[in-house]
């Protein structure tokens, strides 16, 4: 299961070629010159997890992930994807999961960009069977912060998932940037012990790093937070304990 949880930026940057010989006349059908980073709406990624949090429950530890999507740009765009993880450091192993999605971008209401969007979860290694999800995304800028709200609904196990967050991206470099984000999670018979009660809270800062007009490279770290009674869990290390975990990783993004 995935939510969400990893910020890779991809910049655009525009080479151009000359056309012709210096000190002669151009070629009077010369061909355009050349969009070497020129898109068509593709990306593939890959990463690695120190811990696997999934609505702020830990599932697995060591974990490798690869995406790829492609977008549709037509008058409502539209991407499609496929998102594999596997957790290689966890006793019990819980197996390894693949997500198929797609989402459209709806336009803006109201002053938020709305998204809708649809997972459906699979658990290769297990058998346990499979999960489908349908969710709406609502982010917009504030000015000083971007906010991002987000509500799901599992339609398998009839349960509600719901955050808030705030994010901020400080510019260091020409291709760097510090982002900084908080939020906080409410389930409702989402977790495992079926609770519906605040779930997380939690705190990131990651430094994308434009390595080329095609590559971003994310280091990132975060903390996430569950008090007593809240409803997040920590399934590595027991159902009854508490899933405060302070996490790391790294991923790498490739436009095409």
């Amino acid at each position: 299961m995935k939510k969400a949880i990893l910020v890779a930026i991809i910049g655009a940057m525009t080479f151009s070629v000359h056309a012709g010989d210096w000190g002669k006349a151009p070629v009077a059908h010369a061909k355009a010159p050349i969009e070497e980073c020129y898109d068509i709406g593709g990306e593939i990624s890959a990463g690695y997890m120190s811990d696997y949090l999934f609505y702020g429950s830990r599932l697995g530890r060591d974990s490798v992930w690869t995406d790829v999507n492609y977008t549709f740009d037509s008058i409502v765009p539209i991407t499609i994807g496929a998102w594999y993880i596997n957790n290689t450091n966890t006793t019990p192993d819980p197996g390894d999961e693949l997500d198929l999605y797609a989402s459209a971008a709806l336009g803006t209401f109201g002053g938020f960009d709305v998204a809708l969007g649809y997972t459906h979860y699979f658990f290769p290694e297990t058998g346990a069977g499979s999960q489908g999800e349908i969710g709406l995304d609502l982010t917009r800028s504030l000015g000083f912060v971007d906010l991002a709200l987000e509500t799901n609904y599992n339609y398998s196990l009839d349960a509600w998932y719901h955050q808030a967050g705030i994010e901020k991206s400080f510019g260091l470099t020409d291709s760097m940037s510090l982002v900084l984000g908080v939020g906080i999670g409410w389930s409702d018979g989402y977790s495992q012990n079926n609770l519906s009660n605040w779930n997380h809270y939690y705190a990131t800062a990651s430094l994308p790093i434009e390595l080329n007009c095609r590559a971003t490279l994310t280091p990132y770290v975060g903390y996430n937070g569950d008090p007593t009674g809240w409803a997040a869990q920590d399934l590595v290390d027991g159902a009854n304990t508490r899933a405060d975990v302070l996490h790391a990783g790294v991923s790498l993004a490739v436009s095409f």
